[in-house]
């Protein structure tokens, strides 16, 4: 006898959302790269993760519709398939050489590159060291992977060198973000580097907040090193990045050895099994990258990071210190984050609250995020409009 439909489990019941779910608010259409219009207002965006301005900039646009009428919407297949594009290897072999790399790999996402990148490196038999403010694609690919994963206290070297000490595995990563996304803060990369060859390790760094944004010309925080050395390039050295940050445009990258890469190109399952990047996406990365080159977009940015961060110190806000695009102020409660949140809405700026478990409890926090776009102007009246809010 079959069950009657009533008995049987439908998707009703099977998952529901927590009593405090977060309200997803849709945009309803952005003019520029500076503007964003939620429940039918125009605000001002300090939420973005466009740090240079570039997905509106007029080359990234010309380029990609040039490639849009040359190669159409979509890839049709996967890389290994009939996906593959000249665009896509012009693009990875600028990215290696500017970066200082022997290769690179261009992937859908950066939750992809993490996801599929740890479960090609790392098996049971490996362990991984890993920074317990690490972003989620890390955590996730860590736990995919099946290896032992070992987590030290954010930014703590000795914690991590004890841990390496005491590892038995014979395979031994470790795993941490460049610039953390939620804190602004940055990991210590030519630190990483030393414990990882005292200690016979890899070391992946994802950078995806930082390329385009720190280091010498943009190249990121593996272009930072002790006497002027660059990290980047290293044999130990595995890093991945994004197009969908400073470039204004959409993808991935992993950058390493060409043996690495290479392998990762017969192996790395999240892009085996993933249909192609279009080419007209991959052409606005490759014209974004020439203007970030040729220009002083990044200049701008770090103008207005120091701009903020002054006008903030004189105002007495409770920034945390970052020098990067990413500017948290920890205010506590999640009540009071959260209407904070919404009288910057009633004022006219997008800034949301970040709440538990995005970060740890009772350290909820305004999120915000400087663009090169943003006029000087902008951010006068945020500072005004948290200063009124906060104090």
């Amino acid at each position: 006898m079959h069950p009657s439909m009533h008995d049987m489990p439908d998707s009703r019941n099977w998952f529901t959302p927590p009593q405090d779910a977060r309200r997803r608010r849709f945009n309803e259409g952005a003019r520029d790269a500076l503007r964003i219009r939620l429940d039918g207002r125009q605000m001002l965006n300090f939420a973005g993760n466009d740090y240079l301005g570039l997905s509106f900039h007029p080359q990234v646009k010309q380029a990609a519709q040039h490639a849009l009428q040359q190669h159409g919407t979509g890839s049709g297949a996967s890389r290994l398939i009939s996906g593959d594009d000249p665009l896509m290897h012009s693009l990875e072999n600028e990215l290696a050489a500017w970066k200082g790399y022997e290769s690179c790999l261009l992937v859908g996402s950066g939750m992809l590159a993490n996801l599929g990148l740890l479960q090609a490196l790392a098996d049971r038999h490996t362990a991984l060291f890993c920074d317990r403010l690490n972003h989620a694609s890390l955590v996730d690919g860590g736990r995919l992977s099946g290896a032992r994963v070992k987590r030290y206290a954010h930014l703590d070297m000795i914690q991590l060198e004890r841990l390496l000490q005491g590892a038995e595995a014979a395979r031994r990563i470790i795993v941490s973000d460049g610039v953390f996304s939620m804190d602004g803060d940055c990991g210590d990369v030519p630190a990483l580097l030393a414990l990882a060859g005292k200690h016979d390790a890899l070391l992946l760094i994802d950078d995806a907040h930082g390329f385009g944004v720190l280091g010498e010309g943009g190249r990121g925080l593996t272009s930072v090193g002790p006497a002027g050395g660059w990290p980047a390039g290293h044999a130990r050295l595995i890093e991945v990045g994004t197009c969908g940050k400073a470039l204004g445009s959409y993808g991935a990258f992993i950058l390493g050895t060409a043996e690495m890469i290479e392998g990762l190109r017969q192996g790395l399952r999240t892009m085996t099994y993933s249909t192609a990047l279009p080419p007209a996406v991959i052409a606005a990365s490759l014209a974004a990258l020439q203007v970030m080159q040729q220009s002083d977009v990044i200049g701008r940015l770090h103008d207005h990071i120091r701009l903020f961060r002054g006008l903030a110190e004189q105002r007495g806000l409770p920034l945390m210190p970052s020098d990067t695009p990413i500017q948290p102020m920890v205010l506590g409660g999640d009540a009071e984050t959260l209407e904070a949140a919404s009288r910057l809405s009633d004022a006219g700026f997008f800034v949301p609250a970040i709440r538990p478990p995005t970060v740890p409890a009772g350290t909820s926090r305004l999120r915000i995020t400087l663009s090169a776009a943003h006029r000087e102007e902008d951010i006068d009246a945020l500072v005004d409009a948290l200063a009124g809010i906060v104090s």
